[in-house]
């Protein structure tokens, strides 16, 4: 398995090959290892492979740099998701330009049902961090707990990801660079926390080192994992505007809060709007309208878990933080709740045998809505 995952992350490391490019060597060689395997004539008789490509491939030292980031990985706990790996993010995965592996420190559930990522200026107005606020805190007021994603950057990033762990939801950012380094360097604590409750997620290994093009490149992710993309605040050109539209090229829902005509901060929202990429949205009740959001319906199933008296403190919990970030897989729910798969398994097959949770493929658990039937 270790073997695999070198020629995988070797791939990604090849000067010139994308994640298209990588796809259709797989699928020419067969499998990922077979590419570094292929000679020189098979190499160049693949289409769209120059001399040049071809001599890359064949270069072992992206097969050395790859070993060094396994074992940097490994050392950080760092997990690393292939593309056809049950566990690389589907909302990612169902993009054309989806990174052939992502990097990602943390507990973060990509399978929650709801996933928004909320972007903007740097340089935010009071208004704009005050609607920042305001709209998340109105999601969890409403019952709906989304995971927010944003890019960690001053602004309207950092007061996303603030705000998401102020009302105790998940909160994944997307770098720009390799997880050895967090830029701006004044935002390591909040990576710190966010590394312990949400993720942080890279698609470049370590020692990437900082590119103007690694920042608009990240920009794919910050859409790629969302149902939508909301901006608060942006002037006419910058990386929020970059997310948008690659956000509505995936027909992903597109938000926009606007702003006053005079109001430059505002100016590319408006834009948005105007060019019917966005919608105008005020308040997360239109967001919820806009993507069909039951509301109410989380602080439903809360009442309705509370009618079962007999299940221990420790069943309470696990019971509750299923319900939070459903479906969840078993060493995510063994990771927030820091207790090991020994002592969990028991719990939960108590649990399911009494129908309050649900077993799914992939150890994956749920709540049983049809007990409340």
């Amino acid at each position: 398995m270790e073997q695999e995952k070198i020629y995988q992350i070797a791939l990604s490391l090849l000067p010139g090959v994308g994640p298209v490019t990588a796809k259709n060597l797989i699928a020419y060689a067969g499998s990922i290892e077979e590419i570094f395997k292929l000679t020189d004539k098979a190499l160049n008789k693949i289409p769209g492979i120059g001399k040049q490509l071809a001599i890359n491939i064949k270069n072992k030292e992206v097969l050395k740099r790859a070993e060094a980031e396994i074992r940097f990985i490994e050392k950080h706990k760092i997990k690393l998701s292939y593309f056809l790996d049950k566990d690389y993010p589907p909302r990612l995965k169902q993009c054309d330009d989806a990174p052939l592996i992502i990097f990602q420190k943390g507990p973060a559930n990509h399978n929650n049902d709801k996933a928004i990522s909320i972007v903007g200026t740097r340089k935010a107005t009071d208004y704009g961090l005050e609607m920042c606020k305001t709209i998340i805190k109105e999601f969890t007021e409403d019952g709906h707990r989304p995971i927010i994603i944003s890019g960690l950057a001053y602004g309207i990033d950092i007061c996303a990801h603030q705000a998401a762990m102020d009302n105790d939801l998940e909160t994944v950012a997307v770098l720009g660079h390799g997880l050895d380094i967090i830029y701006p360097a004044a935002h390591k604590k909040y990576a710190r926390e966010i590394a312990r409750t949400g993720g942080l997620v890279s698609d470049f290994p370590s020692k990437s080192g900082f590119d103007k093009k690694h920042f608009i490149k990240r920009n794919r992710i910050i859409a790629g994992l969302s149902d939508a993309t909301l901006v608060i605040e942006s002037r006419e050109k910058g990386g929020a505007l970059i997310t948008a539209d690659i956000a509505h090229s995936y027909n992903r829902d597109v938000f926009a809060v606007p702003g006053r005509r005079v109001d430059k901060s505002s100016s590319g929202c408006n834009q948005l709007i105007r060019r019917n990429i966005a919608a105008l949205v005020e308040s997360a009740a239109d967001i919820e309208y806009f993507m069909g959001w039951e509301k109410n319906r989380k602080k439903q199933s809360n009442k309705q878990i509370e009618l079962f008296p007999e299940l221990t403190e420790q069943e309470e919990r696990i019971v509750k933080t299923i319900q939070e970030n459903e479906p969840v897989e078993i060493d995510v729910l063994c990771q927030m709740l820091k207790i090991s798969p020994g002592k969990i398994s028991p719990v939960l097959l108590d649990l399911e045998f009494a129908g309050v949770v649900k077993a799914l493929p992939g150890k994956s658990y749920k709540i049983n809505t049809n007990i409340f039937l």
